[in-house]
């Protein structure tokens, strides 16, 4: 029998998951009722961000926003372990960069290694 899959992360703040995934180059909707694939009867889930009509993240009682699948339906290219980690990496990367812009930093630099490490190198005047 299939059903979504929640998956808790660390995130909290909707406005930056939803400047991530568009970095990662995801469209999203914000506040969709995911769908179920053909032949599965399950209860749907609605989400406060939707990538993909199977996939999206809820926000969950402990204020963080859970990745919701439809695991039979992943169409990614990746694994879904790999997708939140790509996915956390550049929510951490535009948290950075806000915070250090809101301190009056300028971003002078950025970088991204082959072991996929990011260096941001700020400045203020």
């Amino acid at each position: 029998m299939s059903h979504f899959t929640t998956l808790k992360t660390k995130l909290t703040d909707k406005d930056v998951l939803v400047k991530a995934l568009n970095t990662l180059s995801y469209a999203t909707q914000e506040n969709v009722l995911l769908d179920n694939p053909v032949n599965h009867q399950h209860e749907q889930v609605r989400v406060e961000v939707g990538i993909t009509r199977y996939v999206g993240f809820k926000l969950g009682d402990d204020g963080t926003l859970h990745l919701v699948a439809e695991l039979d339906a992943w169409e990614e290219p990746i694994t879904v372990d790999r997708f939140l980690e790509k996915v956390t990496q550049e929510y951490a990367r535009e948290t950075v960069l806000e915070t250090v812009q809101e301190q009056g930093y300028t971003v002078v630099s950025e970088h991204k290694s082959v072991e996929n490490t990011i260096e941001i190198v700020a400045e203020r005047w």
